[in-house]
This record gives structure tokens, C-alpha cells and sequence, in this order.
């Protein structure tokens, strides 16, 4: 299966760097930039296209993303980000801090809002639910999207703090079914 992620477009918090989780927040007003982009990125995804499906997480900013390039996604909850629990609203730095090196070196071992444990279990339910499917596009978030690649090059998650995904990112990757 070949599937193809987009981290949803920047919202307020991200240009903060507050970590937002599962707080529903809105996308940012779309700028001249964020339009080149969309544009850029829909002449890749025309390459790959058609998809058999497109899926976005339950949270507003995922589903905003996806309709701008114009897509009516199918929603799954599987693709909800992270909970950070009380490190929603706070600079990324600041969690970082309080984590120390355990937050890039060892995620498994932490909980936050839910243990990271739990991310990991939902993105191999998600493999496993959609690995069916040619060719799949997803609008999703930057901690789930590092997972997944963590997951499918390590066999875990443990280095998905060790990589970066910017808002609108894609990324393809081949999953073997």
C-alpha cells in the first residue's frame, strides 16, 4: 500500500510553538504561502493520484487542511493526535524541559495526557485497518505522522522525536501489506 501524509496547515498555536493535542483548534487564516504550497503539494499528489481513500483525524484543523486541497476526508479517530494533557497550551520547550532526554531518546517510556504507549497501538491498529487499501492519502498531525514513519523503519516509535515535519509536510511511504 502506498500511503501519503500531510500534516495539516499551521494554526495559531503552532506558530507559538504550544503543543495542541487533542484541543480543536482551528487552522490559521490561509496566507499567499500556504496557497503556493497546497498548490505545490497537489501537483505531487496528481502524480499519485487517483487514491482509493482520504482519511483525516476527528480534530477541525485535519479536516480544514484536507478541504482546502479539495477533499471530503473520511474522518478516523485512530489518526488523533497525541494527548499532551496538561502540556496542551504550553511552548514545546517547556515539556521538553520537564521530560529531559527521555522525550526524544525513549518516548514508549513516558506518559503525557496518555502514555505514548497508547499512540503506537493506534497507529499499528491503523496499519493494520487500512494495509488493504492501494493507495491511500491522509491529513493528519506531526506526532502521529513521526510515529508512523518511526514505527515503520524501527519497529517501534522510540525515534520519533528524532525527526521533523513542518505544517503542510508530506510524506509517502510504502507500507507492505
Amino acid at each position: 500500500m502506498q500511503a501519503t501524509f500531510i500534516r495539516h496547515l499551521p494554526t495559531e498555536w503552532n506558530k507559538k510553538t504550544w503543543l495542541q493535542g487533542r484541543r480543536d483548534i482551528s487552522i490559521s487564516p490561509v496566507t499567499e504561502n500556504d496557497l503556493k504550497d497546497i498548490q505545490a503539494n497537489k501537483e505531487y499528489l496528481e502524480s499519485l493520484a487517483p487514491f482509493d481513500l482520504v482519511l483525516a483525524s476527528t480534530l477541525k484543523r485535519t479536516q480544514e487542511t484536507a478541504q482546502l486541497y479539495g477533499y471530503e476526508p473520511k474522518i478516523e479517530q485512530l489518526l488523533d493526535e497525541l494527548d499532551f494533557g496538561t502540556f496542551e497550551g504550553v511552548p514545546k520547550e517547556k515539556m521538553i524541559e520537564s521530560l529531559g532526554v527521555d522525550w526524544i531518546k525513549k518516548p514508549l517510556s513516558i506518559t503525557v495526557g496518555e502514555p505514548v504507549r497508547d499512540l503506537e497501538k493506534r497507529i499499528i491498529s491503523f496499519i493494520q485497518m487500512y494495509k488493504r487499501n492501494k493507495n491511500i492519502l491522509v491529513f493528519g498531525h506531526g506526532a502521529w505522522i513521526r510515529g508512523i514513519r518511526s514505527y515503520l523503519i524501527y519497529g517501534n516509535i522510540n525515534q520519533m522525536n528524532k525527526m521533523e515535519l513542518k505544517n503542510n509536510d508530506y510524506l509517502s511511504i510504502q507500507l507492505l501489506s
